[in-house]
């Protein structure tokens, strides 16, 4: 099984680790829809492209834009969830409630409503490949102290995936995690010079690390870790940058 042919839709597409994604499953023959809220981003990327590329600027913690988006999007083959918010930060008695409900939209709701969307079409079809992007903070939940927020909508992302994963069992439509690993994205840049002044100061240093020793992967490199796998018969998997493969 190849990729060439299938529409692949990526949430945060306008750059990093979903921009990575968007070109590598265009050089590898998909048609592509792209989702983020900047439109001038998406079409960057739509420019990197090498296939046909749908742009749809959307707010997915809007759920009517959701709707719009699965609606627009048409017979999805790929979903890859991979948009996320890393705020709130600090310390957890302090954050704001209503910023909670604002991130959990995006990383939680968000991706289960655009499952929702497309998945119907999908099992139609007998072929589908759902993957939710992860962190390595919901393996070790005590990491990324001063993240909780993060931590805990990326741990109900793979609650979620593991459970929809054994509903499709069987069905030709499979749902796995991906966690990128530490890759050189914004949200690194933000948690370094911004928000690591509200985190611990030991989640701090280790961002801090990563980027001075180079440890950082480049989301080219994270992204073909994943797309090696799409055309698998993997289900309810956990896969990883790091995995020798």
């Amino acid at each position: 099984m190849t990729l060439e042919g299938k529409t692949a839709l990526v949430t945060g597409a306008g750059r990093g680790i979903g921009r990575a994604l968007a070109v590598g499953l265009a050089a590898e023959g998909a048609n592509v829809v792209l989702v983020a809220r900047s439109r001038d981003q998406l079409e960057e990327t739509a420019a990197l492209v090498s296939t046909a590329a749908t742009v749809i600027p959307a707010d997915l913690g809007d759920l009517a834009q959701v709707a719009a988006v699965a609606k627009q999007a048409g017979e999805v083959d790929i979903l890859i969830n991979n948009a996320a918010v890393p705020w709130p930060v600090g310390p957890t008695a302090e954050l704001d409630p209503a910023e909670v409900a604002a991130a959990v939209n995006v990383n939680v709701t968000g991706v289960i409503a655009l499952t929702v969307g497309l998945l119907p079409g999908m099992l139609a079809r007998g072929w589908g490949r759902i993957v939710n992007l992860s962190s390595g903070a919901a393996s070790i939940p005590t990491f990324m102290i001063g993240g909780n927020l993060y931590t805990t909508t990326k741990v109900a992302v793979e609650g979620h995936t593991v459970n929809l994963a054994a509903e499709l069992a069987g069905t030709g439509v499979t749902a796995n995690i991906y966690q990128p690993g530490t890759v050189d994205t914004s949200m690194q840049t933000w948690v370094r010079e911004e928000a690591g002044a509200r985190m611990d100061p030991r989640t701090r240093a280790f961002f801090t690390d990563a980027k001075d020793s180079g440890r950082l992967l480049t989301p080219e490199h994270s992204a073909g870790r994943l797309i090696s796998r799409l055309a698998g018969e993997d289900n309810g998997q956990t896969w990883s940058a790091a995995d020798p493969r």
